[in-house]
């Protein structure tokens, strides 16, 4: 059943039910009192049945049902079917529930005149704390169903709002993975072509090295895509909780990153400086990336042909400094300034690098050195 029809059933049963009290207690009061020949009126009766029935539309219209069931309830009192005005509170806190106060408010004025309007003085006063009563009731009904919308929107934009971060950091993932992959194959992809007919065993060499590079590339983007599933599956309440198909990528990989390079034939040094000590999941992984691109944009875009990683462990950061001795950076001015364009690639790697980042609360900077060459220096809490 659609929640349309759902809502259709549960107003169609609220109508149903409150119908059926008002004229129970329309055409039972005068047995309660003993008075059996003052039956009400039938077009009493139909009055009743008429305002019960509008209920069905109370969502919908709240103000017009409001304005029919209290006309069809005076109209039946007025012909002496003495509804229970059940009818009339129903439609009462639908109009409060829905904004509508003020024709609310009317409805419980109007009644009140009528009501009172050869009463006794006693009664006016009971009848009106009752009435205050019954709209202070309507108030705080419509003030925590106002809470509880807000909390469900909060909730639905939170949610929004992790999907969409999850998937640009698995993007940020794949980007890596595939640009550093990539890049690594195809300088080992032209030295095998160069070298096929001249010098066999090193185009063998540069083929293993492929062979290498595109397993791991594989075992990652299993890592990535698994990340992926899980996250879909934990958002949809169906995860299956498995362990990652290959080990997350940390500063304790980098000496394999740096070998990945080495073998394009781009030497790299990897040193640290401090007290070296377990970061923090998140804070591994993103030093890690960060390092795998900034050699990805020097492999690729610095026309070097060396790169210095260095970890500086403060006591309460970590600092990550890339170096490599391209030419032309600093020549042309290419590459400068935080985005990373020109030389240096089109910025997404580099833009990827700085939202890796700013999301630990950390920063990035990136551009050419003063003596030549390009340098990626980051900033993370650790």
């Amino acid at each position: 059943m659609t929640k349309a029809a759902r809502r259709w059933v549960t107003d169609a049963g609220v109508a149903a039910l409150a119908t059926g009290a008002d004229l129970g207690f329309s055409l039972g009061r005068s047995q309660w009192h003993g008075q059996v020949s003052s039956k009400p009126n039938s077009f009493g009766i139909l009055l009743v049945v008429v305002g019960g029935a509008a209920l069905v539309a109370r969502r919908r219209y709240p103000k017009t049902v409001l304005a029919v069931v209290l006309g069809a309830t005076l109209g039946a009192v007025a012909l002496g079917a003495d509804a229970a005005w059940f009818a009339l509170i129903v439609a009462f806190f639908s109009a409060v529930l829905q904004g509508q106060r003020v024709a609310a408010i009317a409805s419980l004025v109007i009644g009140y005149g009528f009501s009172v309007w050869n009463a006794s003085g006693e009664f006016d006063l009971l009848l009106l704390a009752g009435l205050v009563t019954l709209l202070s009731v309507a108030e705080l009904s419509r003030a925590l169903n106002a809470r509880a919308a807000a909390d469900r929107r909060g909730r639905a934009e939170a949610t929004a709002r992790r999907v969409s971060e999850e998937r640009v950091a698995i993007a940020r993932d794949l980007h890596d993975v595939v640009a550093h992959s990539i890049s690594v194959i195809n300088v080992q992809a032209n030295t095998a072509l160069h070298l096929m007919d001249r010098q066999p065993e090193r185009a063998r060499e540069a083929l293993t090295a492929i062979r290498e590079v595109s397993g791991q590339a594989l075992a990652e983007f299993g890592t990535v895509l698994g990340a992926l599933r899980d996250t879909s599956g934990t958002l949809d309440g169906a995860g299956d909780g498995g362990a990652p198909l290959a080990p997350v990528p940390g500063v304790a990989r980098l000496d394999e990153l740096a070998a990945r390079a080495r073998s394009a034939g781009f030497a790299v040094s990897v040193a640290a400086e401090g007290p070296v000590r377990q970061l923090p999941a998140g804070v591994d992984a993103a030093a890690y990336r960060i390092v795998q691109e900034a050699l990805t944009n020097a492999v690729r875009h610095s026309a070097g042909r060396s790169a210095n990683v260095l970890l500086r462990y403060g006591d309460d950061d970590l600092v990550i400094e890339v170096d490599d001795d391209g030419v032309g950076a600093g020549a042309s001015g290419a590459g400068q300034g935080k985005n990373g364009a020109g030389s240096h690639g089109s910025g997404n790697g580099l833009t990827g690098m700085a939202e890796r980042a700013r999301a630990l609360g950390g920063s990035l900077d990136a551009g050419p050195r003063p003596g030549g060459g390009f340098r990626v220096l980051a900033k993370l809490p650790a």
